[in-house]
């Protein structure tokens, strides 16, 4: 079951990032977080870029990495700048990065 549901992730991951390289007319595709270090993506998706002409690069795996560490640092950063919110969280499905503030700035 493990194993059908890693396949249909991935290949929906091939096809989404296919989709966007035809959309965006890119010609290159680079792949970042932890999902680059899994196998069958990474062996998978050379394949189907290779069978259009279109490079991928992914990180080494120590690289492959989600991005729990950068939060926590970006958090660390905010609380030695001074900035303290409280316990109550806004949760969003979309937040454009337009609209988070950089650590120390101060404004709404």
């Amino acid at each position: 079951m493990a194993y059908a549901v890693q396949d249909a992730i991935v290949g929906t991951l091939i096809n989404k990032a296919l989709r966007a390289l035809e959309f965006t007319g890119h010609q290159a595709l680079v792949v970042a977080g932890g999902v680059g270090a899994n196998h069958a993506l990474r062996s998978r998706l050379t394949r189907e870029a290779q069978s259009i002409g279109v490079p991928v690069f992914f990180p080494r795996l120590e690289f492959c990495t989600d991005n729990a560490a950068m939060v926590a640092v970006a958090g660390l950063h905010r609380l030695l700048a001074g900035e303290q919110t409280g316990t109550a969280i806004e949760v969003r499905a979309r937040w454009p990065l337009e609209e988070l503030r950089a650590p120390g700035t101060r404004g709404s």
